[in-house]
């Protein structure tokens, strides 16, 4: 299995999201090509700030393995993380963020700041950007369009 097959079940998780009028990012956490979490955006639905995809993902994961660290496992999110996301990441030892579009308004790893290149820190996760990025960004403006009332003219 390899990152594009991985990036497309996330982008069917933030179709999930989408359908119920949640931002449209999806998430899953895979270990030796098994997939142990799965999450979509739901911050809104669950009035909860805290429960983007990546989080939701992380949570599912640590449940089904019974811990809450997740070391030498991927985590493919649609959107580039966030600060808090990135955070949450590197306290689960996660080896490898894979992401699609890049967040060049709170983008954590790389487009506004970088937090998994701080050096300072205890930890380190490895990032792959820009897989399937185009889909990725793609299935993001066209629920923001949609949502202004518009439709997005390709």
């Amino acid at each position: 299995m390899d990152d594009e097959h991985f990036m497309g079940l996330a982008l069917d998780l933030a179709r999930e999201a989408g359908a119920l009028g949640e931002v449209p990012v999806g998430a899953l956490i895979v270990s030796d090509g098994e997939v142990l979490g799965r999450g979509f955006n739901q911050p809104i639905g669950r009035h909860d700030p805290t429960a983007h995809a990546e989080i939701m993902a992380l949570r599912d994961a640590a449940t089904q393995l019974g811990n809450y660290r997740l070391p030498g496992c991927t985590l493919y999110v649609t959107l580039e993380p966030c600060a808090m996301c990135a955070g949450a990441i590197l306290h689960a030892r996660i080896a490898c963020v894979v992401f699609g579009a890049r967040d060049p308004k709170t983008g954590a790893a790389g487009s506004v700041i970088d937090l998994f290149a701080e050096p300072r820190l205890n930890h380190h996760t490895s990032i792959v950007g820009g897989v399937l990025g185009e889909q990725c960004g793609s299935l993001l403006s066209g629920f923001f369009a949609a949502r202004r009332g518009r439709t997005l003219v390709a």
